[in-house]
């Protein structure tokens, strides 16, 4: 116990969201020092990271589908999960490196949160990635707690909170009351489906062929979840799938919207699945303290409303709701050595 204090004197502990779109991390009594795409860009064929492990991050992301035939972007997390080990292993390494520098004499130990859905497996890749990459030791904080723990809600009282938290990979509804969850359900339809709808969306009706970006670009300009007063437009750019040559077409903030429904209305309804399934006592509760947004994708315009009247609650959404998950665990990693025991370590698998 002393040789664990005096070595937490002297290394840093970090908390991460390690998310399908942006890895946010977080050190003990700093705050979030880091916001990076979760992006590596490698040789092709190869896992090894180009310029000497320092294109991961903004530099790789501004590389997506714009590589030369030699090199590959990759995004190494699919639906908030771990598809590529090595890469994903390269990427943390990179982050801690970066966020602890030269000075720090330990290994950190190190929070990092999880979807609520994800499988033993799927657990144990995040450990060993972790682990390759340079902590000393490895915490799973499931990202519902750390949502609501981030964006200020009282779970640990006897009284319920509801959190939604729609990141780029998965959406995580969660009830809690008494410090930890009643009801959860977890959904791999968020941010990164809504840039997907919009995909097929320019390629099935302007046979356009556009990119991630480009399509994200899209959502956060002119997309919306419900009627907005101003309905704007404007120009996307791509290949035409017809002639194969650059082209750019006009489209309305309207047409985004109706493209946008069919991953909305999975997300609603994993939202009014989550209700019918809390306890009558905790559904009370829910009628005075509502629903709290959390996560990238709660930005999106209009989606407080439409959530509103599918449930008849009052919707609110998170101060800075992007950073949420992350500042979460910055909160829990201040009260560690109180709270450890409720967190999943390495040492459990």
């Amino acid at each position: 116990m002393i040789l664990d204090r005096l070595i937490g004197i002297f290394s840093v502990d970090m908390g991460i969201d390690l998310g399908t779109c942006n890895t946010l991390v977080a050190v003990r009594g700093q705050g979030i020092v880091l916001n990076e795409p979760s992006v590596v860009a490698v040789k092709k064929g190869t896992n090894q990271v180009l310029k000497n492990g320092q294109a991961v991050g903004w530099v790789a992301k501004e590389m997506l589908g714009k590589t030369p035939g030699s090199i590959t972007a990759i995004r190494p997390l699919k639906d908030g999960v771990i598809s590529d080990f090595e890469i994903t292993e390269a990427m943390l390494s990179y982050f801690i490196r970066k966020v602890s520098g030269k000075s720090w004499i330990f290994h950190p130990r190190v929070v990092i949160s999880i979807p609520s859905g994800i499988t033993a497996v799927e657990k144990r890749a995040v450990f060993d990635s972790a682990e390759r990459a340079g902590a000393r030791r490895t915490y799973l904080l499931e990202e519902p707690i750390a949502a609501a723990i981030g964006a200020g809600l009282p779970f640990g009282e006897a009284t319920a909170s509801m959190i939604v938290d729609i990141g780029g990979g998965t959406t995580e509804v969660a009830i809690m009351s008494l410090g930890d969850i009643a009801t959860c359900e977890s959904v791999r339809v968020a941010g990164d489906d809504l840039d997907e709808a919009i995909i097929a969306h320019m390629r099935r009706s302007y046979n356009l062929m556009i990119g991630e970006q480009t399509a994200e670009r899209v959502k956060i300009e002119i997309g919306s979840a419900a009627q907005v007063e101003d309905e704007t437009s404007m120009d996307v750019r791509g290949r035409d799938m017809i002639s194969g040559l650059p082209r750019k077409t006009s489209i309305t903030s309207t047409e985004v919207r109706e493209a946008l429904q069919e991953p909305l209305n999975a997300i609603i309804e994993t939202v009014t699945r989550t209700l019918e399934r809390v306890e009558p006592e905790l559904a009370a509760d829910l009628v005075e303290n509502g629903i709290m947004l959390a996560g990238g994708g709660a930005l999106l315009r209009g989606l407080p409303v439409v959530l509103q009247k599918a449930t008849g609650l009052d919707v609110r959404l998170a101060e800075d709701p992007l950073t949420c998950v992350a500042r979460g665990t910055a909160i829990y990693l201040e009260n560690i050595e109180e709270w450890r025991d409720t967190l999943e370590s390495d040492m459990d698998l």
